[in-house]
């Protein structure tokens, strides 16, 4: 690719030359009329327009990109432009279409099976449009009422979609909110759940404090863990197995947390997770809040993936016992549509949050008559806020909690479809059972190879397979996982615009490098 022609300096240049002089004298130019209306209307076209060839023809990029790092540098100038060009941003969409999208993974790919979705739709990006035009503030219920209400309006909603407890709504003397991601949330009910500990045991005593997970919960619960300021040895990851599924063991976190106790330190707080990231594995929620209950633990449900899953009756079975959670988060721009990004969580006590991230001062926009309501600011990290809940509730009423549930079931079937592939074919095994929209599988070993070198040279064989399949030209990409020693593949089905013909595609593509590595394998060996 070559660098835009308009670009006003190159790395292959110099920037452009001038004294002091010639810039003090410089005529001064009218400025732009930032947010002139026809100017935004015009502009706005042309980027709706964009958005929508992108969507037309996603399926012709390939999924992954083929670059090397700094690639980009090397079409975009030293300096920024000095001012304003003529019709600048027209020449600037056009750098986005022919130097940007081809350095892109492309998430909304049908052909994209890494990772869980980033899910889009066109409601979802229109009310993310719609959000950043009115540009809000909602940090207090004072600085922009409408958006505090909607975002109470949205998450009891959405919350009694997934079939939540009332006890997490606001309905029920609970409550939740709209945050940016799951790291967000882990972090703001770690912090509480420490101040509420540490009321009890003195603050002198931050050092006992003990927090636990399994070796496949995310890896972003041990970083809140070291933010608020849990020692790094205080992390428990308790080991999983492949005959459990890889779920948290209620007895296994027993006996950790007792011997911590005979240890002279204190439990705080458990992540439980429903849909792991490697397998999507399943802790047993209830069983595993009656073992933390006599410690006073705070438990965290991380739902990020398949909370949304729970729109469909069928599955509410996953969460079983999570009445007695303290805490449960989900991702809505995962799989409900929602883009990027929208985290909301829900809590049972909501002035625990308060009680520890909640702030004293008075702000210019605080309402001293508004006895009684919800100031966002103290729920979660962060001041500044996004007015996330509008895209939420423009979701959840344009397309309706039934059309959620089909939008999920359509992935979960299509998942569904290529588990009976792997199946069929003989050379392949399915690694972990099915439980929402994820296959996880691996070529088997030849006999003869597997005496060879054992696990490791079965792993070694699927890393190969991986790396030809993510070599395709048209796709798929997928990624790996490896859990109890086993190197899998991982088919994530979830983009918007996947269908069952790309499942298929790429169902033939797999068998198609594994057919080649194989015979290459009989003729080396």
């Amino acid at each position: 690719m070559a660098p835009p022609s308009h670009c006003h300096a190159t790395n292959g240049g110099g920037a452009p030359q001038h004294n002091g002089a010639n810039a003090v004298d410089a005529p001064v130019t009218r400025s732009a009329r930032l947010l002139d209306a026809e100017e935004f209307r015009r502009h706005g076209h042309l980027v709706i327009d964009f958005i929508a060839d992108y969507y037309a023809g996603l399926g012709e990029y390939p999924v992954h990109p083929s670059v090397s790092p700094g690639f980009l540098r090397h079409h975009l100038p030293l300096e920024p432009p000095p001012r304003r060009e003529p019709d600048v941003f027209d020449a600037a969409l056009q750098d986005v279409r022919s130097v940007i999208l081809p350095g892109l993974t492309h998430w909304q790919s049908p052909r994209h099976f890494a990772h869980f979705p980033a899910s889009s739709s066109t409601v979802g990006a229109l009310g993310e449009a719609l959000a950043a035009g009115i540009n809000v503030v909602p940090f207090t219920w004072a600085s922009s009422p409408a958006a505090t209400e909607l975002e109470m309006v949205v998450v009891d909603w959405l919350g009694k979609a997934l079939h939540l407890p009332e006890s997490l709504l606001f309905a029920g003397g609970g409550g939740g909110t709209i945050l940016g991601t799951t790291c967000e949330a882990i972090l703001s009910a770690l912090v509480a759940a420490r101040d509420r500990k540490l009321a009890v045991i003195g603050e002198d005593r931050i050092g006992d404090l003990v927090v636990y997970c399994s070796d496949q919960t995310h890896f972003a619960f041990c970083k809140a863990a070291r933010i608020a300021g849990i020692r790094r040895e205080h992390c428990r990851e308790i080991p999983t197995y492949r005959d459990d599924t890889f779920a948290l063991s209620p007895t296994e976190l027993q006996a950790a947390m007792q011997r911590d106790v005979d240890a002279g330190l204190v439990p705080l707080f458990l992540c439980a997770t429903i849909g792991t990231t490697q397998t999507t594995a399943v802790d047993p929620v209830g069983e595993l809040c009656a073992v933390a209950a006599p410690h006073g633990a705070w438990v965290h449900v991380d739902a990020a993936y398949a909370g949304s899953a729970l729109v469909c009756p069928e599955f509410r079975g996953v969460i079983a016992g999570v009445e007695a959670a303290d805490s449960f988060s989900m991702n809505a721009h995962k799989w409900l549509l929602a883009n990027n990004d929208c985290c909301v969580m829900w809590v049972r006590t909501p002035s625990a949050l308060v009680a520890a991230l909640g702030t004293e001062q008075e702000y210019i926009l605080k309402d001293a008559a508004a006895k009684g309501v919800v100031d966002y600011k103290d729920w979660g990290m962060t001041l500044t806020r996004r007015f996330r809940a509008l895209k939420v509730w423009l979701v959840l009423r344009c397309y309706g909690v039934e059309g959620l549930r089909e939008h999920v079931r359509s992935h979960v079937r299509m998942a569904a479809a290529f588990e009976g592939m792997v199946r069929a074919d003989a050379r392949f095994e399915v690694v972990t059972p099915r439980r929402f929209a994820l296959v996880c599988f691996r070529l088997r070993s030849p006999k003869n190879y597997r005496f060879a070198g054992g696990e490791k040279s079965a792993n070694e064989l699927n890393r190969r397979l991986l790396e030809e399949v993510n070599a395709a030209s048209s796709g798929p990409y997928m990624s790996s996982g490896k859990v109890g020693g086993v190197y899998m593949l991982r088919c994530a089905v979830g983009s918007t615009l996947t269908e069952e013909r790309h499942v298929r595609e790429a169902w033939k593509v797999v068998q198609g490098r594994a057919t080649s590595i194989l015979r290459k394998m009989e003729i080396i060996m």
